[in-house]
């Protein structure tokens, strides 16, 4: 086998196929491949602005951007299998903290990264917009402190993302 092919090995929605949309909460969807550049650290940056879920007492859609960020490890998640976990919270009912918690549980799960944030820029609803954000560092490693440091002190706002 090809190096090209085993790093490509498990990927299997990429191509010409027919896509199938999942139709509730669906993280078998999620696939990986190797990390080429694992002998150093760097960012990866999804930003899903057309992420929906439901709100799980009045059945009504949520709207939001979605902005994951990681430093990978071994393992990287494939952008298409990513784009159809999240397109399968559009039936799902949860609240928008539960929302960006799964999905960085999911993905820590999936990929063991050294570092991850999921951040959830959720439209205004009833006057109020809700902005969740979690992170995760890999125990035992420098990951683990940037985490710390960048919940405690709550920055969450270091660029500019909307005009709200």
């Amino acid at each position: 086998m090809s190096r090209e092919k085993e790093e490509l090995q498990g990927v299997t929605l990429l191509g010409n196929q027919k896509t199938k949309y999942p139709q509730d909460y669906a993280p078998e969807m999620l696939e990986t491949f190797i990390n080429k550049h694992q002998d150093h650290d760097y960012f990866v940056k999804f930003n899903c602005p057309e992420f929906t879920s439901l709100c799980p007492m009045t059945g009504q859609p949520d709207f939001a951007t979605i902005y994951i960020s990681y430093v990978p490890d071994v393992k990287m998640v494939e952008s298409k299998s990513l784009k159809l976990y999240l397109f399968s919270f559009r039936n799902h009912g949860d609240f928008h903290e539960d929302c960006v918690n799964i999905i960085m549980k999911d993905l820590i799960q999936l990929m063991e990264p050294k570092y991850i944030e999921v951040w959830g820029k959720f439209t205004p609803r009833g006057g109020i917009s809700i902005d969740p954000y979690t992170n995760y560092g890999k125990p035992g490693t420098m990951w683990e402190k940037v985490a710390m440091d960048r919940l405690v002190n709550h920055d969450l706002y270091p660029e500019k993302v909307d005009n709200r």
